[in-house]
Parts: C-alpha cells; sequence; structure tokens
C-alpha cells in the first residue's frame, strides 16, 4: 500500500467514524471550523499543484496533488450539509443549495477526472485541463463572502 493509499485510507476511515456520530449534536463554530479546514485544504492542494507548474516543487509530486485535491473535492459537499450558517458562507448556500450542490459535484467529478489523467500520462496530459476543472472563482463569487 502506497503512502497515499495508506493516507486516503485513514481520511476514508475518519470521515466514516465522523458520520456516525449526531450532526445535531456538533456545536455550529465546529462545524463552520471543519468547513473553513476542508476548503482550506483544497486551497493548499490547487496551490502546490501551481507550484509544481511553475518548477517550484517536484513535478512528480503533481499527480499525488491532484489526486489529494480530488479526494478532498469529494468530501467538501459534506462539510455544508449540516446547515451552519457563518464563516465565510454566504446564506445563498442554503438558499440555493440545489445550485451550490450541483458546482460542488461538478468541481469533485472535474477534479476526479484531473487526478486520474495526471495519474496516466502526469503533468503534459492534465495541465489543460486544470482551468476547467478549478472552477473555485465562479462558486466563490456566488457563494461566498468577499474578503
Amino acid at each position: 500500500m502506497t503512502r497515499f493509499s495508506q493516507f486516503a485510507a485513514g481520511l476514508a476511515f475518519a470521515v466514516a467514524a465522523s458520520l456516525s456520530a449526531p450532526a445535531n449534536a456538533v456545536d455550529p463554530t465546529d462545524l463552520i471550523d471543519y468547513r473553513k479546514h476542508v476548503m482550506k485544504s483544497l486551497g493548499a492542494q490547487a496551490a502546490a499543484l501551481n507550484m509544481t507548474l511553475q518548477g517550484k516543487a517536484p513535478a512528480e509530486s503533481f499527480a499525488i496533488h491532484a489526486e489529494t485535491l480530488a479526494l478532498v473535492a469529494s468530501t467538501a459537499l459534506m462539510a455544508f450539509e449540516p446547515k451552519a450558517e457563518g464563516g465565510d458562507a454566504k446564506p445563498e448556500v442554503w438558499a440555493k443549495y440545489a445550485d451550490f450542490s450541483k458546482r460542488m459535484k461538478e468541481f469533485a467529478a472535474g477534479t476526479a477526472e484531473l487526478a486520474k489523467v495526471a495519474k496516466a500520462g502526469g503533468v503534459a496530459a492534465a495541465q489543460p485541463m486544470i482551468q476547467g476543472a478549478l472552477t473555485c472563482k465562479g462558486c466563490h463569487d456566488v457563494y461566498r463572502v468577499k474578503k
């Protein structure tokens, strides 16, 4: 089992274990903090991908960061399912949840495809897909409080 596989298995276990706890027993502040951590993880992996493209980090790490990004993206929507208004999320997240959910699912699918292509073909094959997969700004413009 590779280190990434071990990490992914551990993360999946942690997510599954957290789902068994009743969501209504969690303090809304904790839910907002959790959501912020998930979103920061997405940002960190996107930044790491960018560093590999700029030659500031090892190119062979590109596929690992793409896979990690896809894994976190696959869990990101769950961070918004308990309605915990506040943080950087606008109330529109829940008022327009069908659209928000659709966008998050498309983001997860796009990053999964990016990771698949990066694993099979490396940076050269995946680089043209990055802009289409990292659709963060479109969602942030509508659903995130401007800083």
